[in-house]
């Protein structure tokens, strides 16, 4: 793609800013010479995997708990900005390849993955800005060297309408109890019926009198005896939309399941005794068989590979088995599941990884494997839409912005409807 407009990097400007949960992140402002800019914010996650990239955290006691980001704030503003001003925006592997040197770790653990990334991102915005193209036709350019996509649709959307472990309040074990439309419908008919299944739990937790606030990813955190009671009031919440479970809708879970596994097995408040990796897989078998399931996300412990390969091969053939803490959208990691057929889907979380370049390798990586891509916010999110673009870009299969509500999640969600209008007009 050729510009007679000037694409060298004039300045690189970050600053502290608040998430979606009051914990400090960071945001980038990259201006091109030419005038141009672009601005990105990053989230922050809470489950977060240990083969995640490092998120630098100032550890300043006298200030919001430990958690602020003016270190990281300090190497763009420093380090980075000195380093790519004059570079060439529009090179988006060079920038990213000289930062990822510049920081010389495996896991950005100097600079700081969250520092790293908001200026991958903004130098990509910066560069759509100057083309005066969409973000998402940029993204998809960028891409097409390496893989060809035809940008024809938008990715599914993954609705998040009960919050537990580590999002929800101590309420259940499994992180996120999803709705999922089915895949023959347009993305603004697919948003209505997420709508109309969120506003039907709430009318369903009201009437049993059950706690109906909402968890840190806008579902609900009701007070439920078991893990498989969230499944049934989505099932009554459909049921009374006339809708039909795996026909009309379709149901997920991501167990997260890392952050209940104890030394003795799976621990979760269904059963007293602890499940071993065996007696899990058969417990989610059976839930299964009740409520007809399209994917489990993190089902197995990170570090359990052989548990992975073991339920991939009980359970693939009829669901996604999706993979996020054991791939972190790690480009190696994913290539490892891929030899050990350990998962058939991946989530895609930018601030995983750290940069755009390595997060477009991974996908590319999916793509040529068929594994199922899902584009995915963290749970301490900002009202950025970059991940809505990027996802369409990509073509990606499913989104997970979490519940229809909160403005940080409603705003992904309005955005696909913007390039919904743009790609696939009425």
């Amino acid at each position: 793609m050729e510009s007679q407009v000037n694409t060298k990097i004039y300045s690189i400007t970050a600053r502290e800013i608040l998430d979606s949960r009051a914990t400090p992140t960071i945001e980038t402002t990259v201006i091109l010479e030419s005038g141009y800019r672009g601005t990105v914010s990053v989230p922050s996650g809470a489950s977060v995997g240990k083969y995640e990239a490092i998120e630098l955290r100032d550890g300043d006691e006298s200030r919001y708990h430990k958690l602020g980001v003016l270190r990281a704030v300090e190497n763009v503003n420093s380090t980075i900005a000195s380093k790519l001003r004059g570079m060439d925006a529009k090179k988006q592997f060079d920038i990213d390849n000289t930062i990822i040197q510049l920081d010389g770790t495996a896991n950005k653990a100097r600079l700081g993955a969250n520092a790293i990334l908001s200026v991958s991102l903004a130098v990509c915005v910066a560069c759509a800005q100057a083309f005066r193209i969409p973000l998402y036709k940029y993204i998809n350019y960028l891409i097409s060297p390496t893989f060809p996509i035809s940008m024809t649709r938008i990715p599914i959307p993954l609705f998040n309408m009960i919050n537990g472990g580590k999002h929800g309040a101590g309420n259940l074990n499994f992180q996120e109890f999803l709705v999922i439309p089915p895949s023959n419908i347009l993305y603004r008919n697919a948003l209505v019926k997420g709508v109309e299944t969120y506003n039907a739990i709430k009318q369903i937790l009201e009437y049993r009198n059950a706690i109906h606030s909402l968890g840190d990813e806008g579902g609900f955190a009701p007070n439920l005896f078991t893990n498989e009671d969230a499944l049934e009031i989505i099932n009554e919440a459909l049921r009374s939309n006339n809708q039909q479970i795996g026909i009309d809708m379709f149901l997920g879970m991501d167990l997260a399941a890392s952050h209940f596994k104890t030394t003795k097995g799976y621990l979760i408040k269904d059963r007293p005794t602890a499940y071993s990796t065996k007696e899990f897989i058969e417990y989610l078998k059976n839930v299964h068989a009740k409520y007809n399931l399209l994917l489990i996300e993190d089902p197995i412990d990170e570090d359990d590979w052989s548990g992975w390969q073991e339920i991939t091969k009980e359970m693939g053939n009829e669901m996604l088995i999706v993979g996020d803490d054991l791939i972190a959208s790690n480009y190696k990691r994913l290539e490892q599941a891929i030899h050990d057929n350990a998962c058939s889907a991946v989530i895609l979380k930018p601030n995983q990884i750290g940069s755009l370049t390595e997060l477009l390798s991974t996908v590319v990586l999916a793509k040529k494997n068929d594994i199922k891509c899902i584009v995915s916010h963290r749970s301490g999110e900002t009202n950025d839409t970059f991940i809505a673009d990027f996802a369409v870009g990509i073509q990606s299969d499913y989104v997970k912005f979490g519940a229809p509500a909160r403005g940080e999640r409603v705003a992904k969600y309005n955005r696909l409807s913007q390039i919904e209008s743009e790609i696939l007009p009425v």
